[in-house]
């Protein structure tokens, strides 16, 4: 999904964080290590299990801030051509989209959208639920309402995963993240966390749900202004886009990543959903444009 060249990116919903070399223990604090560890723990795809815990308390002063240092830290990202040119960019202007959209989606109901900044980083840096790192991948974190993203996971999302390097898959990612976002502000993210794991958990339901959110998101884009020129952010999606956005959605299908990592499908184990049912949860959302469509709760199964 190409955006239109002319429009303008606006960099101060998007925080830099870290440049640390490694991706460090993930830090849990407050006895909120299930929800945390959920949220966390590879949005996209790798057993929480997997990762190591740093198992002390963060230091608030320790998560990142904005300040001078991002003044000019995205400074090459100004218009809709660099998003084009620009991994980094172009997650910025699919912030600004996703924010966009929300903003006005939910004015029509009485709910309001609340900013949601993404920390964009390298490396490593710390968030309020822990450690950020290529290893956890992309995700929402609850405790400080950020969204945090290492643009070269989008090469490992390729490399190793098996998507391919489509915008519109990278812009799938961000607006996964934000349907969590939309999720915590609405009162159901901890759903997840009272049936964290299992085929038809809620766990897997809030994932699916995220899914959908996007989807309708995607199906929106090409319709959301940038507030200073007037021209949409987006220009409409292709066939092309819409594959992308598919072959992101089942490289981090829960069966996929099991029968790569190991030969063996465990559904008990799951926490995103399989994925066909990731595909089909994004492609709901994108054909019926309502978020209202999206509640996976009220399904008697999420794969049907």
């Amino acid at each position: 999904m190409s955006f239109n060249e002319n429009v303008t990116l606006d960099t101060s919903q998007v925080r830099s964080g870290g440049g640390g070399g490694g991706p460090g223990g993930l830090v849990v604090g407050g006895g909120l290590g299930g929800i945390v560890l959920l949220i966390v723990a590879m949005i996209f795809g790798i057993d929480p299990s997997s990762i190591p815990t740093g198992g002390g308390q963060l230091d608030p002063g320790q998560v990142q801030a904005g300040g001078e240092q991002d003044a000019n830290a995205f400074s090459e990202c100004r218009t809709g051509a660099d998003a084009n040119a620009n991994v980094e960019c172009r997650v910025i202007g699919t912030v600004n989209s996703v924010q966009a959209f929300w903003e006005g989606e939910l004015s029509r109901s009485k709910y309001r959208w609340q900013q949601t900044p993404t920390v964009l980083y390298s490396g490593s840096t710390q968030s309020g639920c822990g450690t950020a790192s290529n290893q956890v991948g992309p995700f929402y974190c609850p405790l400080d309402k950020s969204v945090y993203i290492d643009a070269s996971f989008f090469d490992l999302l390729t490399s190793r995963f098996g998507a391919d390097d489509g915008a519109l898959a990278q812009e799938y990612v961000v607006a996964h993240e934000y349907g969590h976002a939309l999720q915590d502000q609405l009162g159901l993210l901890g759903r997840a966390q009272q049936d964290p794991q299992g085929a038809e958990s809620g766990a897997v339901r809030i994932e699916l749900m995220a899914d959908c959110l996007a989807g309708v998101w995607a199906q929106h884009a090409s319709a959301v202004p940038d507030e200073d020129t007037g021209t949409p952010f987006l220009k409409p999606l292709t066939d092309a886009d819409i594959a992308s956005a598919l072959s992101a959605a089942a490289a981090v299908g829960d069966d996929s990543i099991q029968e790569a990592t190991s030969g063996q499908v465990n559904p008990e184990s799951w926490t995103h959903g399989s994925s066909e049912a990731r595909q089909q949860w994004f492609m709901r959302g994108f054909q019926t444009g309502d978020l209202n469509r999206c509640d996976t709760f009220a399904v008697g199964s999420v794969y049907e």
